[in-house]
């Protein structure tokens, strides 16, 4: 009866992984950490990751951290209620809670909520450790290898400020979609190193906005982060960049809708 039962659930994370791929939403907004601005809930938590949902979002970014015990978890700062993360256990961490009563997720928490629909993609951030190279690589590596836990390869792309980890990343799953944060290096270096695009900041791209045009020719993602000012928005859109991450989602669906 067990085997049935696992049989059973594995064909069920099949079917609901090959769903996904047809049913994403094809606009270019992404909610930075989550979709919480204009209800006032916490930063990358479950409740802005089911608000991003709820609103059609194409994607919703959150930041992922490795507790002292390498346990990964979910928090956009390096410290999480006082607690720097790198440096405290995950239970350590359970002793506080966000202002809405949650704790602090754990990345496969995050991953399992996500993975509940097929309309909303995961974009995960793995933030470069303060403790060195090696640990930012750890992060990647990590990071990749819950996914492909969880099954959740369909869900989630990622992006990150750690070349390091990034290419780490691509060498733990040679099929995962990671693009670069820093705004350092060219879109043809990024090509030549198996990243998937770049996801800079919009000052950045407005001064090369050339790097927009030559992503697009080697077949590269644009994004830009983060995207709160409507003439940015239009800015980006007139360039038929292929993503904009903002903290103010139902913005950029107003604009959408009215340059329809």
């Amino acid at each position: 009866m067990l085997r049935i039962f696992l049989c059973f659930m594995a064909m069920t994370v099949l079917s609901l992984s090959s769903l996904a791929q047809d049913t994403f939403h094809s606009n270019p907004v992404i909610a930075h950490r989550g979709a919480w601005k204009k209800n006032d809930l916490p930063q990358n938590s479950i409740a802005s990751l089911r608000e991003a949902i709820r609103l059609g979002c194409m994607g919703t970014e959150f930041d992922v951290w490795m507790t002292k015990d390498e346990v990964l978890v979910v928090n956009h700062d390096h410290d999480f209620m006082g607690m720097d993360i790198e440096e405290s256990t995950y239970a350590e961490l359970l002793t506080q809670k966000l202002p809405n009563g949650e704790k602090i997720p754990t990345l496969e928490e995050y991953l399992r909520e996500g993975m509940k629909q097929t309309g909303t993609r995961l974009i995960l951030e793995f933030k470069p450790s303060r403790l060195g190279v090696a640990r930012s690589e750890r992060v990647g590596e990590l990071s990749v290898l819950m996914v492909k836990k969880l099954g959740a390869e369909k869900w989630v792309d990622y992006i990150t400020f750690s070349y390091e980890g990034g290419k780490k990343a691509i060498a733990t799953d040679p099929q995962a979609n990671v693009a670069y944060l820093t705004g350092d290096k060219s879109p043809a270096t990024l090509k030549e190193d198996g990243f998937f695009g770049f996801d800079y900041n919009i000052r950045l791209v407005k001064l090369r906005a050339d790097w927009i045009t030559e992503a697009q020719e080697l077949g590269l993602t644009t994004n830009a982060w983060t995207v709160n000012d409507p003439d940015d928005m239009t800015w980006l859109l007139d360039r038929k960049v292929d993503f904009i991450t903002t903290d103010e989602p139902e913005v950029l669906f107003e604009l959408l809708k009215q340059r329809k």
